[in-house]
């Protein structure tokens, strides 16, 4: 009741206690899936910002900054007389009456209601379809961004989802722009959004600001990771001292150098880099016998030539602030890029599983996928949705569709040999017949199951197949050379070719 102040404090606290129990119950609750492991950390989230809503309103009501809670008290216990005490009593219980008069369709809720209608509701999550409800990460905006940026280069997707987080690769003459600053902070906003749909429980605001505090250390030292003792205007004249035109006395002598040499060196000192090789190593040539800050402006990269010659040392101080800052996003999207590995990896190998796939397989695969998340279970007893009657793979699941296609694991084939036994898919069934059923197979035909019967799976034409080999090779025909046998005086077996040699040379 928004009359007592009191009433009210008591209220907030019993909220609190409530939602604090139902925080507990939801988190003992072993979820059934990965989709329902991410409504539970939502749900929980959203109690704890009820919790965190109740507490500043009690803080507020301790502050007391309008002195209601001090006066309501001083009235219940300054009482003159017994007759006023009565008199207050009433008056209180009437402000009760008259606000149930007034909400009469309030819902009353018991020490025991746990609120069942907010562990069973379902939080609305948003995720796009490349983002798999959480699975993986969606950067092809970002991927076209940078692509198309100064700094970036032409890469495959799957390999920019890989190195995405190395900034270190991008040299620092390209760093200190606003173009990258502003790649940065989207690729940070993208990250923190993810995360925070993710692993709701998550808290980024202590993380960041753990960053930034030992950020300022870092960097007044020089040790932040990829910025060492880069952050000042040092670099600016090292970039400058690469081309040093006392050495060049042409610009033929330039034109050498070629275009991207040239094209450093007019960014280092602030002029425009387009053109030929001819025009850029004219335009760098014009500062031997000309100083920077009396060149012509039509030279310069617009904004570049105020920033060098009328204030040069607010110029600095802005450039260096401006490397701070995006020496500081990169460090951040680097922590949430560690906390984010698996997904990183999962997408990864996702990307590179699709340059394998056609559009047919890869909605297959989808619909599966969202198959499988609504069915998945930790239970081991609960029973596997398989409507497509798919094989088993080695954890105990339907294998993915597209492997099942690429194997041709629909083909069915049948060995007689092997007991009318079925294999499925085409490397099976070559296979088999090297394994241990198929052997016993021939063993029991009396054949030998040598590399003339692969692909014979019919008994009869593995016998009518031996029968040819035998009588190709003669096995049926007497032999009297090979097969008659003789014996020496001294009990010794030989065959008729053996004997009558030995028998010629006198041995017998």
């Amino acid at each position: 009741m928004a009359s007592s102040v009191l009433e009210a404090t008591r209220a907030a606290h019993e909220d609190l206690e409530r939602l604090e129990r139902l925080a507990v119950r939801e988190l003992q609750r072993d979820p059934a899936n990965a989709r329902d492991r991410l409504f539970q950390s939502h749900r929980v989230r959203n109690i704890i910002d009820l919790v965190v809503t109740t507490s500043d309103r009690l803080v507020e009501i301790y502050q007391d900054k309008d002195g209601a809670r001090k006066e309501e008290i001083s009235n219940h216990l300054t009482a003159p007389a017994q007759d006023d005490i009565f008199h207050k009593f009433f008056d209180r219980l009437k402000d009760i009456r008259e606000s149930h008069r007034r909400n009469h369709s309030a819902r009353f809720v018991s020490d025991t209601d746990d609120h069942e209608e907010l562990l069973k509701e379902e939080p609305a999550i948003e995720f796009s379809g490349e983002e798999a409800f959480g699975r993986y990460l969606d950067l092809h905006e970002l991927y076209n961004e940078f692509i198309n940026s100064k700094f970036g280069s032409l890469m495959e997707y799957s390999a920019y989802v890989g190195t995405f987080s190395q900034t270190e690769k991008i040299t620092h003459s390209l760093k200190a722009t606003r173009q990258y600053k502003e790649y940065l902070e989207h690729i940070l906003e993208y990250l923190t959004y993810f995360l925070r749909r993710t692993e709701p429980l998550q808290d980024l605001q202590k993380i960041f600001t753990k960053l930034e505090s030992d950020f300022e250390e870092q960097w007044a030292n020089g040790e932040v990771p990829g910025w060492e003792n880069k952050g000042t205007e040092k670099e600016s004249v090292l970039q400058e001292s690469e081309v040093d035109l006392g050495y060049y006395s042409s610009v033929e002598e330039l034109v050498e150098l070629g275009l991207e040499k040239l094209k450093e060196a007019l960014a280092a000192r602030g002029l425009k880099g387009g053109g030929t090789v001819q025009q850029r190593a004219e335009r760098l040539f014009l500062l031997k016998h000309t100083p920077l800050e009396q060149l012509d402006r039509k030279h310069f990269v617009k904004g570049s030539r105020s920033s060098v010659s009328n204030v040069p040392s607010n110029g600095n101080n802005s450039k260096d602030d401006l490397k701070k800052e995006i020496a500081l996003i990169e460090v951040k999207m680097r922590r949430l890029c560690e906390i984010l590995d698996e997904v990183i990896v999962r997408t990864k190998e996702n990307a590179e599983k699709k340059l394998t796939l056609t559009y047919e397989e890869m909605e297959a695969e989808r619909e599966e996928e969202e198959v499988q998340a609504d069915s998945e279970s930790d239970d081991e007893d609960q029973q596997i949705y398989n409507p497509l009657k798919l094989p088993m793979g080695w954890d105990g699941k339907p294998i993915p569709y597209w492997l099942y296609k690429l194997h041709g694991l629909g083909q069915e084939f049948k060995c007689e040999i092997c007991g009318n036994h079925s294999y499925w898919g085409r490397r099976a069934y070559e296979r088999h017949f090297k394994e241990w059923r198929h052997q016993h197979g021939m063993r029991c035909l009396g054949i030998p199951n040598t590399k003339n019967f692969n692909e014979i799976t019919s008994i009869e034409e593995a016998k009518a197949l031996w029968e040819r080999i035998q009588s190709k090779q003669g096995l049926n025909k007497w032999r009297p050379d090979l097969e008659e046998e003789y014996e020496d005086t001294d009990g010794n077996i030989y065959n008729k070719k053996t004997y009558t040699d030995l028998q010629r040379q006198g041995l017998i």
